[in-house]
Parts: C-alpha cells; sequence; structure tokens
C-alpha cells in the first residue's frame, strides 16, 4: 500500500468518523487542497503507486473517486469522497473509533456503579474526545486503576494502608512500576470527576496510602500527645511522628485546627506552639494513616472540643474538608470552617472561578455540612490558595 496514498485515506477516514460523532457537519471528502502532495508528484511510477492504492480502495466499496475533467484515469485525482467508513478501516486494517469506544463501554460498565465519572469518560470517548490524554485504547489502565482503589479500601480503619507504591504495585499486578503508570485514570476515579484539579502523582498515591517515601505527620502545640515508646509534650514550634504510632492526646486541648498547606502550618506553628491547641497538617489529601490517627484523637476528646479545618478555597480543598468531616462525624465530632469565607479573602487574592468548580466546591462544602458558606463561595465566584491567605 502507498505510504502517502494511506495517510490521506486515514485522514479521510478520520474526517468520516468526526462527522458520526458529531464533530464535523460537511461530508467527509478529500479535495485539491487536501491532495496537494499527491498532485505535485514529478515521479510517475509514485503517481501510479498512489493511484493504485486509492482504486483498490474504490473496488472495496470505500470511496468514490473523480478525476480531472471527470474522465477516470485521466491526468490527476481531483476528489475522494468517503462512502463507507467501516469498509475504508477494514482496507487499512484499522478499528473504527465506534467499535473501540462499544468494546470499552462493554468492559468498563461494572465500574460504573462505584464509579459514575466513568459515563462521562465513555461518553467524551464517543464523541472522539480524549480525557487527560486517555482514549479507548486505555481500558486495561482503568481497569486496574479501579482493581488499585479496590485493594487499598481493604485495609480496615484500625489497620490502614502505609505500604511503598512498589511493593503494593509487584504485589497487586507482578509489577512493580504498574500503579506508578495509574495515576491519570486513579486521579481520575478518586476524585468521580473529569474536570477535577489535576494532582501530581504523589498526591494522588497519598490519597490511596501509598508513598515512595513514608512523611512523618506534623503536629504543633502546647499539648501532651501519648504515642507507642513515649508520652510527652509535643517539641517546639512543631515535631514529626510517624501516624500509626500517635495513640491519643494525653492533655485537652482548646481546639484542633487541621491545616491543608505546609507553608501554613509552618506560619501557625511558629506563631501558636505555645498556646493549649493542637495544630495537625494534612499534607493535602491525607493518607489512611492519618486520618486513622485523626480519628483516634479526636474519638478521645470531649464532644464540645471545638474542631476546625483551614484548606484552600477551591475544589480540591472543599473535597480535603468533606473528607475529614465525615472522619469526624464518625466519632462525634462536627468540623468547622477556619479564614474560608470569601470576607476573609483580600480582592487582590482572589481568582475569577468557572461555574463547574463553583458547583463542585457548593457540592463537597454541602458534604461537609458547611451549606451556607458553599452557597457564599458561588455567589462570590472566586477561588484563592490558602498559603495566600493573611494568618
Amino acid at each position: 500500500m502507498d505510504a502517502l496514498a494511506r495517510s490521506c485515506l486515514e485522514r479521510l477516514l478520520s474526517s468520516g468518523e468526526k462527522l458520526a460523532a458529531g464533530r464535523r457537519s460537511r461530508a467527509a471528502s478529500l479535495t485539491k487542497g487536501d491532495l496537494d502532495e499527491y498532485r505535485r508528484l514529478a515521479s510517475l511510477q509514485r503517481k501510479e503507486s498512489f493511484e493504485s492504492t486509492v482504486i483498490a480502495a474504490r473496488a472495496e466499496g470505500a470511496v468514490d473517486v473523480i478525476w480531472d475533467g471527470g474522465a477516470a484515469g485521466s491526468g490527476f485525482i481531483e476528489r475522494i469522497n468517503l462512502t463507507d467508513a467501516r469498509r475504508l478501516g477494514k482496507f487499512l486494517g484499522l478499528t473504527l473509533t465506534q467499535d473501540k469506544v462499544a468494546e470499552a463501554h462493554k468492559r468498563l460498565a461494572p465500574m460504573e456503579a462505584t464509579f459514575p465519572v466513568v459515563g462521562e469518560v465513555i461518553q467524551r470517548w464517543s464523541e472522539l474526545r480524549k480525557t487527560r490524554g486517555l482514549g479507548p485504547e486505555s481500558v486495561e489502565d482503568w481497569l486496574d486503576a479501579a482493581r488499585t482503589i479496590e485493594f487499598c479500601k481493604t485495609f480496615s480503619v484500625n489497620q490502614p494502608l502505609s505500604l511503598p507504591i512498589r511493593e503494593a504495585s509487584a504485589r497487586l499486578f507482578n509489577d512493580s512500576k504498574r500503579i506508578e503508570r495509574l495515576t491519570v485514570p486513579l486521579d481520575i476515579l478518586l476524585a468521580n470527576s473529569i474536570a477535577g484539579e489535576l494532582r501530581d502523582a504523589p498526591s494522588v498515591w497519598q490519597e490511596l496510602g501509598l508513598f515512595r517515601e513514608e512523611h512523618p505527620v506534623l503536629l504543633s502545640g502546647n499539648v501532651v500527645a501519648e504515642r507507642e515508646g513515649v508520652t510527652a509534650r509535643l517539641d517546639t514550634p512543631y515535631m514529626g511522628l510517624p501516624a500509626g504510632t500517635v495513640r491519643r492526646l494525653a492533655s485537652v486541648p482548646k481546639m484542633v485546627l487541621t491545616i491543608e498547606n505546609l507553608t501554613t502550618f509552618h506560619s501557625e506553628a511558629r506563631r501558636r506552639w505555645n498556646e493549649d491547641l493542637l495544630l495537625l497538617y494534612t499534607a493535602g489529601m491525607p493518607s489512611p494513616a492519618w486520618r486513622s490517627m485523626y480519628m483516634r484523637i479526636l474519638a478521645d476528646l470531649p464532644a464540645d472540643i471545638p474542631v476546625y479545618h483551614w484548606g484552600d478555597i477551591d475544589e480540591g480543598g472543599f473535597r480535603i474538608a468533606a473528607t475529614l468531616a465525615q472522619d469526624a462525624r464518625t466519632v462525634g465530632h462536627t468540623i468547622q470552617p477556619w479564614s474560608m469565607h470569601p470576607e476573609d479573602v483580600p480582592p487582590d487574592l482572589r481568582r475569577k472561578a468557572t461555574p463547574h468548580t463553583l458547583d463542585r466546591i457548593r457540592h463537597f462544602a454541602n458534604a461537609a455540612g458547611w451549606v451556607v458558606l458553599g452557597e457564599a463561595i458561588a455567589a462570590a465566584g472566586f477561588t484563592v490558595e490558602q498559603e495566600g491567605l493573611p494568618s
């Protein structure tokens, strides 16, 4: 098959698929402009090679060919019209995208009950749109991502997963690097949104309880913590401990405040380390081990101790807040927002948000029990990162 002719016919097939998917309104065809490279061929042999391939496609009922002057074989080919995309695909040895999507839907359909976003992904594929660079040929990635999430969720609250990512990957797939290649579908499935904020790989893995290098939990405040080896006051201005070793507080703080971002945590720790409160750095979306520690701490505190969260005023920040709120409710506490109202944000720090982002913020605010705050942010119409806010 002539290489140039094949390239042209593949473009013709692509146009036909766009027409079928509603992405194109004009009939699929190659005009003189599309055939310019062929029409400029100086070699008779190359010209005949191109034309023989096109004529063979016509013989299969895939295309219709119009020649200069209207006479077949006279001069150059003036136009090639697509007559049957399926026959052209067969001629080229290519599977139509609609067939790939149908097969993908068949294999991924069982996931939709748990991950409704899969339906959105398949719909985009049917429109010839990829999702973060992934098309219907990535089915195995989505299946393996769902399998990874299920594996991580099988660990109990009292024994949460905290495992090197390559060890988990080798155990699950007999391939130590497989999970690292699944970051994009993992991020989308965890957020259950194709338009969610893109996170870096370590943040995605952390939510699952996987890591390359385990990081300690950072805590600050004038409180006494009971750990596996010792019961003592926290070091100043903060200290780092493995989440699994923190059992409870041996003193009662006046409040508990979780902080999403590191810069803000350091600032607050330096300023408030000697106050009778507990500051906890979540490091973005906290890991299962962190959340288990958090619930142990809250479960041992009186229900009237104020519990707050300070995070980004964006989709990711409110998703974290909703997760922490659910954990707190599980052990009898209610989280309130800290410095997250639109009135807390100076005008020069505000970034205009899309309607979709505002809807997602409202959704997660409702899940956190912060309905009024969610409506206020939706009305204000902006987002802001926590580091930019005044203490």
